[in-house]
């Protein structure tokens, strides 16, 4: 028989109770069991739905939230997610702010939800008034009939958790569990579950899980504050202290780099059939660490997976940005690869101005020891010139000696990204197409010849 024989009333009623999985493949290896509870499987995809149901029903009862009235939140696309799903049902309007490191998933779900997303730069002081929590703040102070949902500091965050996730998860493993893992982003998961699962068990080991980037495990270790650098996995850590995140639950800290938890992000996927986001890699990669750490084979370690994997189909899923990256090995060199394995004269793109004189852009050609050059003008590409042609014309007609390049030159090279397969740049290199250039950055950085190609598949390259 199902789990929910009777039919619901709106799709807030089935926001929790969400199942518990064992793993069987990417823990190979590490004593104990492992499990991970699929958050991914709520209504609104991430385990996030939880606090947002309770932080309106708690404005609402606190009187803050009336008819007609307007959500304010800084979030990484979750919590949105959540509350724009309470919203669309309680006929309330939402306004988000949201970092431009997010998936474009994430900002097109919001709004299909009828939500606004205002995006603000990842790469700001957490006081700056672009920062999106402050920009929340702004706004929220700014609309008539507002309320900040203020999943940082709102004491509804972690009651959630300590109402639902912590009892779920206790009586879900019959009361064996010995160690949670999660993350902080706001910190009222692990707050929440930590503080329930420790009146049940003093003893349960309640493990914080970071980026490496963010400064929670540093500040739990030191006490101190440290400068956070960017990092790629979304929705965990900080760069400050958030308010629902109380330390004094967890017994330890760890770190995990973005290779480590997209590598087994994916992973999930593949050896699992569980398709969760960054997070979901980050907190199993610290689970499976710990237990082949503490090597019991009657340990219970529970830890989530806070998001669906469809929000990160053009990162952590695709091929070429995790390539672009640095997190995934390619089959081939990139075009990037081949031109910095040139000669260091050669590795920087050697150029001439429309205006050049044709006798100036012969005598590049001849002091670079270069067949082709691309006729660049304000970082544009305008045209080109190889040696041959020009010599052959020059030979022809020799009053074209000081004649402007612009006067002969040919269709300009073809332009490829720095990131994409050489092999794929190859296929652009003709008889009549001598040379490819490459754009890095959004500039103009390189240039790859037949020549290289030629020398990189005869093992002549250095």
């Amino acid at each position: 028989m199902s789990n929910n024989p009777l039919p619901y009333d709106n799709i807030t009623e089935v926001v929790g109770f969400t199942p518990l999985i064992r793993l069987n493949s990417v823990n190979a290896g590490a004593p104990g069991t492992i499990y991970v509870k699929c958050e991914f499987l709520s209504p609104g995809g991430s385990v996030k739905d939880r606090i947002g149901l309770a932080m309106v029903e708690a404005a609402e009862r606190e009187g803050r939230l009336k008819p007609g009235g307007v959500i304010v939140e800084a979030t990484s696309g979750n919590t949105g997610m959540a509350l724009a799903m309470v919203a669309a049902i309680r006929g309330y309007r939402c306004i988000f702010t949201m970092p431009d490191k997010m998936s474009q998933e994430k900002v097109k779900l919001l709004r299909s939800f009828g939500a606004e997303v205002v995006i603000v730069p990842t790469a700001v002081p957490p006081d700056h008034p672009e920062h999106y929590t402050m920009k929340a703040q702004s706004i929220a102070r700014e609309t008539p009939g507002a309320i900040l949902a203020d999943q940082f500091y709102n004491p509804a965050n972690a009651q959630a958790h300590y109402d639902t996730t912590g009892p779920e998860i206790w009586e879900q493993t019959e009361g064996k569990v010995t160690h949670f893992f999660a993350g902080s982003g706001t910190g009222g998961t692990i707050t929440g579950v930590g503080r329930y699962l420790k009146e049940q068990n003093p003893d349960v080991q309640i493990v914080g899980v970071d980026p490496a980037g963010s400064v929670l495990k540093s500040f739990f270790d030191t006490g101190e504050m440290i400068q956070g650098e960017p990092y790629k996995v979304e929705g965990l850590g900080s760069d400050k202290i958030p308010g629902a995140l109380d330390m004094s639950v967890t017994d330890r800290w760890v770190t995990v780099t973005d290779a480590q938890s997209f590598g087994m992000t994916r992973r999930l996927a593949r050896e699992e059939g569980l398709f969760g986001g960054g997070s979901s890699g980050l907190l199993v990669h610290a689970a499976v660490e710990a237990a082949k750490e503490f090597d019991d084979s009657e340990a219970v370690f529970v830890t989530l997976l806070p998001d669906w994997g469809e929000r990160y189909l053009t990162k952590i899923y695709d091929d070429d940005w995790m390539r672009e990256n640095g997190f995934l090995k390619r089959a081939h060199p990139s075009v990037h690869d081949m031109v910095s394995s040139k000669d260091v004269e050669l590795s920087e793109l050697i150029s001439v101005q429309p205006s050049t004189p044709v006798r100036v852009a012969l005598s590049t050609l001849s002091s670079h020891n270069v067949s082709q050059l691309p006729v660049i003008l304000d970082g544009e590409s305008m045209g080109s010139i190889t040696e041959s042609e020009l010599m052959a014309s020059v030979i022809e007609d020799p009053e074209l000696l000081d004649r402007p390049v612009e006067a002969i030159m040919d269709a300009s090279f073809p332009i490829v990204d720095s990131h994409i397969d050489a092999e794929s740049a190859a296929g652009l290199l003709t008889r009549k197409n001598p040379a490819v250039l490459v754009r890095e950055g959004g500039e103009l950085q390189g240039i790859l010849t037949r020549y290289d190609v030629v020398r990189n598949l005869t093992g002549t390259a250095s």
